[in-house]
C-alpha cells in the first residue's frame, strides 16, 4: 500500500455499536486507508480482546464490534477468522459467555484456537513461544479496546499483541521478564516484528476509566480509530485521552526506540484531530503496579489452568 511519508490514522466519531452506524463508519476507514475492496482468497484474522470468560463485558472486546468488523470484510470477499489466547480460560469459553456468536449472526466467521506454539527469538534476546495460528493469515486485524491499566497505565492495540504468546506462557513472561515496565514493555513491541500485514481498528466508544484490565470504570468517549501501524494508533488514542505518553510505558518505549509512529509528528490524520476529543475525563491510574505477578498468584494462576486442561481432557 502507498502512503505519505506520514502514518495515516483514522479517528471518528461513533457513539453506537448498532451496525448500521458502526459498519458503514468502518468501511470508510478501510478505504482511507487504502485496504482493497477485493480481498477474495485472503485470510484476514480478527484478533479481539479475550481476557477471560469470567471477566466483566467491559474487560473484553464489545461483541457487536467485532461483528461488524467481521462484516466488512466478508463484504470485501475474505475468508474470516476469529481468534485469540485468553490470560485465563479457552477462546471458546470467552466468545460463547459474552455472547460473540450471537452478535455474529450465523455470518461465516471461523473460530481458530491459539493451540500451537512455535519459538521465535525476538530483537531483545528474549525467545517466546507464540501461536502459529495467529500469525497465519494475509492480515492481522487488532480489534483493541481501549482500556486503563493498573500495570501498563493505558493499553490499546501494542498491548493487545500480547495475546498471540500461547496461555501460560504470558504469566512466566510476567515473572520472567517482569522486573521493570520498561523491560516488559520492550518485549511486548518486539511482538510486533513478528506479525504479518496489519490493520488496527480501536473501539473507543465505551472504554474502560480509572482502572484495568479487569474492573475499571465505564466511560463513553465515542471515538473509533484505525490505522495500518499499532504504534501510530496508540499515539494518536493517547492524544485523544490527553494522557502523556510518559504515563504508559508501552508508548514511552516505543519513542525511546524511534518506532515508526512514537511521535504525534509523524502521523496523518485523515478524517478528526484528537483535539476534537478533548474533554473526555479519561483517566489512567496515577501510580503503576509492578509487572511481575506475586509468587502465589502465578502459581494459582498455573493451577487453575493445569485443571482446566485436565477437564478438557476427561
Amino acid at each position: 500500500m502507498t502512503h505519505s511519508l506520514k502514518i495515516p490514522v483514522c479517528l471518528d466519531h461513533c457513539d453506537s455499536y448498532d451496525s448500521e452506524v458502526l459498519i458503514p463508519l468502518l468501511q470508510v476507514q478501510l478505504d482511507l486507508l487504502t485496504v482493497p475492496a477485493d480481498l477474495s482468497g485472503k485470510k484476514v484474522l480478527l484478533k479481539p480482546n479475550l481476557i477471560s470468560a469470567r471477566a466483566p463485558a467491559l474487560a473484553c472486546s464489545n461483541p457487536l464490534f467485532v461483528a461488524a468488523a467481521a462484516s466488512c470484510f466478508l463484504s470485501r470477499g475474505a475468508r474470516v477468522l476469529l481468534g485469540d489466547s485468553p490470560a485465563f480460560g479457552t477462546a471458546a469459553q470467552v466468545l460463547e459467555r459474552h455472547g460473540f456468536w450471537t452478535a455474529l449472526g450465523g455470518m461465516q466467521v471461523e473460530s481458530v484456537s491459539f493451540k500451537t506454539p512455535v519459538k521465535k527469538r525476538l530483537a531483545c534476546g528474549i525467545t517466546v513461544g507464540v501461536a502459529a495460528e495467529a500469525l497465519d493469515c494475509d492480515y492481522f486485524v487488532n480489534l483493541p479496546r481501549i482500556k486503563a491499566h493498573d500495570q501498563m497505565g493505558v493499553t490499546m492495540a501494542v498491548k493487545n499483541v500480547f495475546g498471540i504468546v500461547k496461555g501460560a506462557r504470558k504469566a512466566w513472561l510476567h515473572m520472567s521478564h517482569g522486573s521493570s515496565h520498561q523491560d516488559f514493555a520492550e518485549m511486548i513491541l518486539d511482538l510486533l516484528q513478528l506479525l504479518p500485514a496489519t490493520l488496527g481498528l480501536a473501539d473507543g466508544i465505551e472504554v474502560m476509566n480509572e482502572r484495568g484490565p479487569m474492573f475499571g470504570s465505564s466511560l463513553s468517549l465515542g471515538c473509533v480509530a484505525a490505522s495500518e501501524n499499532f504504534v501510530a494508533l496508540d499515539r494518536a488514542l493517547l492524544a485523544v485521552l490527553e494522557i502523556k505518553k510518559e504515563r504508559c510505558p508501552l508508548a514511552d518505549m516505543a519513542a525511546r526506540s524511534a518506532l515508526p509512529g512514537a511521535g504525534l509528528q509523524e502521523l496523518e490524520f485523515l478524517q478528526l484531530q484528537p483535539e476534537t476529543f478533548g474533554g473526555s475525563g479519561f483517566m489512567a491510574p496515577a501510580l503503576l503496579n509492578p509487572v511481575r505477578f506475586r509468587p502465589f498468584r502465578y502459581l494459582g494462576s498455573s493451577w487453575r489452568r493445569i485443571l482446566l486442561e485436565l477437564r478438557r481432557k476427561v
